[in-house]
């Protein structure tokens, strides 16, 4: 069992109640209401549509994979925020993992991405993976400073790598960071 794979664990998030959970395939509509919500140009660092069932039925199959982890923060059936930690134990980086964090505007600047990212971080640590790397588009700059704070760094810059429906191409920024700097951080304040 993993930092990803918890019970429900409920936080007060500015007032309100919200619920981390693990992602399932009951999920589906809010799931997609909530990617639909997003505007397209913050979805654009994902390697797949998530406003697609497809993409979305492909997810809940690398979940049952155990290659992708994910969880949710919801209140009620809305979802607010989602993480995945994907990993590929038949690659040749089996020892580098990827995190994704997306949280719906209404619920910015109330650390609901930062605590996602390091329930990622943590089940890291608990899979012993040994790099973390993150995706975003160079506009991202919330996203970059919050990952920069958690101590990952610019490692690669991919020019017009991603493209809209509409053609407009955008360069994607890639951070990582060594597991092994969270790990020793933790352990400077007896967090495990």
């Amino acid at each position: 069992m993993t930092a990803l794979d918890i019970a429900p664990t409920e936080i007060d998030l500015a007032g309100r109640r919200v619920t981390l959970r693990p992602l399932t395939a009951a999920d589906e509509e809010a799931m997609l209401l909530f990617a639909n919500g997003l505007p397209v140009r913050e979805l654009l660092f994902l390697k797949r549509d998530i406003r697609s069932p497809r993409v979305f039925k492909a997810w809940m199959q690398e979940i049952a994979a155990g290659t992708i982890r994910s969880i949710v923060a919801v209140e009620g059936d809305v979802i607010h925020g989602c993480t995945a930690l994907v990993r590929d134990e038949l690659s040749w980086s089996p020892h580098v993992a990827e995190v994704r964090v997306l949280v719906d505007a209404d619920s910015r600047g109330m650390g609901l991405g930062r605590l996602l990212a390091m329930h990622c971080l943590d089940a890291a640590a608990d899979e012993k993976i040994e790099r973390l790397t993150v995706r975003m588009t160079t506009d991202q700059e919330a996203a970059r400073q919050m990952f920069e704070e958690m101590g990952f760094r610019p490692e690669a810059l991919l020019r017009d790598h991603v493209r809209d429906a509409e053609g407009v191409s955008s360069d994607i920024l890639i951070m990582a960071q060594d597991t092994r700097s969270h790990r020793s951080m933790h352990s400077v304040y007896g967090l495990g």
